[in-house]
């Protein structure tokens, strides 16, 4: 395995984060309006979030802020071959800070643990970047 390929990976392993978020929001979705707590019609313009669904639906979105800036530097890295080893640790370091962050925010959501969670995260990938801007300046 190269370590172009190796940058995909972590890639992969975050899409399916989001996919299980995904899922997770509609089962609460669907059990919110079999217990009727919320209306199917509440969804068209999804104005009234249920409460059951709510913190999935926030972490969700937070699956497409930072997270976007992620696939675009390993996508840059793989393009330019300026992966290596220590890209490829950082881009997992990543992957699992989101995995554990969402775990957090979705279980306790206790900011205490969840934001120095994101601030790693966020530190990971402005390292991520440093080193693409570096690679492209010096090669």
């Amino acid at each position: 395995m190269t370590f172009s390929t190796m940058m995909i990976w972590p890639m992969i392993a975050h899409a399916f984060l989001v996919f299980g978020l995904y899922y997770l929001l509609s089962s609460r979705r669907i059990g919110a309006v079999r217990a009727g707590t919320a209306r199917a019609e509440q969804f068209k313009a999804n104005l009234e979030e249920p409460v059951e669904s709510l913190i999935i639906h926030n972490n969700l979105k937070n699956q497409f802020e930072l997270p976007v800036l992620f696939h675009a530097v390993c996508l840059a890295l793989y393009i330019t071959t300026a992966d290596n080893a220590v890209t490829a640790m950082l881009a997992w370091a990543f992957v699992l800070s989101r995995y554990v962050h969402s775990y957090v925010h979705i279980t306790s959501n206790r900011l205490r643990y969840r934001r120095p969670i994101w601030i790693t995260g966020y530190f990971i990938l402005i390292a991520l970047w440093i080193w693409l801007g570096i690679w492209l300046a010096f090669s």
